[in-house]
């Protein structure tokens, strides 16, 4: 079945025509995909896609959302933030700028999926950020056989958390970026004293309800829980997600970490 994919004029300037028609032909295109501006699952087989080529100084990466979210757009991108993201959603680093003419699009690529929601803990509703990749996180040049997204995410500081009854430790330099009531970002500390870059960032802010947000400009502090693929899911309520956060405790599958809300 064709694929239904939209290209804009911009993005086949970039990857070149014959990149281009791979990607409509279907030779080369994603099929079910995370879309990159809401974050639910799309299928360029059963509805219009758009491609979106995020464009830093250096590097490029191609993503895929719904036509109804966001048009076929090039976007640019601060190279720090673009390599950044890319390193923590594959464990691998990004390829150079003359690799743009020829971008992956692998179906297998992970993307970090983002949850908002609020948990309680010890009696008070604190505001929470699930992170759950949509594929298995490898170390770069790894036989690419286990997942190591929490042993990666241990080393960066984050505590396995067996108890979701305790509120996780702090996690110095780390900070969640909200702006104008809207999620931008998680940020983690620059390398030799530099300003922070984005671990993860969305390339369009996301929605958080109300009661997320007063509850965080009350506490000033995020609670942000991270899982291995197929741990956590898309959970309709917040009582769901509670108690598949605690099934993923359970079963040694979580780590968490406590960090200062930037911004309002």
């Amino acid at each position: 079945m064709p694929r239904m994919l939209d290209v804009s004029e911009d993005v086949r300037a970039e990857i070149g025509d014959e990149e281009a028609d791979r990607l409509l032909s279907g030779e080369n295109s994603p099929g079910s995909y995370d879309c990159t501006s809401c974050r639910t699952p799309g299928d360029s087989e059963q509805e219009r896609t758009s491609t979106v080529l995020f464009v830093g100084e250096e590097t490029a990466v191609l993503a895929f959302a719904h036509a109804t979210c966001i048009p076929s757009q090039v976007v640019q991108v601060a190279e720090d933030q673009l390599q950044g993201a890319v390193r923590s959603i594959t464990g691998g680093e990004p390829q150079p700028q003359g690799a743009r003419r020829a971008p992956a699009a692998s179906s297998n690529q992970a993307v970090l999926g983002v949850t908002s929601g609020l948990v309680l803990i010890e009696g008070d509703l604190h505001p929470a950020l699930v992170v759950e990749p949509t594929a298995p996180i490898v170390r770069p040049g790894s036989d690419a056989t286990t997942d190591e997204f929490l042993p990666l995410l241990v080393e960066q500081g984050f505590q396995p958390l067996g108890d979701l009854n305790q509120v996780p430790a702090p996690l110095p330099g780390w900070s969640v970026l909200l702006a104008m009531g809207q999620l931008h970002a998680v940020l983690q500390p620059g390398t030799a004293g530099s300003t922070p870059t984005a671990w993860w960032q969305a390339h369009q802010p996301l929605q958080v309800t109300e009661g997320w947000r007063t509850a965080a400009n009350k506490s000033h502090t995020v609670l942000v829980f991270a899982a291995p693929v197929g741990s956590i899911g898309q959970q309709p309520r917040e009582d769901l997600l509670r108690d598949a956060l605690e099934k993923a405790a359970a079963n040694g599958k979580l780590v968490a970490s406590a960090m200062p809300l930037a911004g309002t």
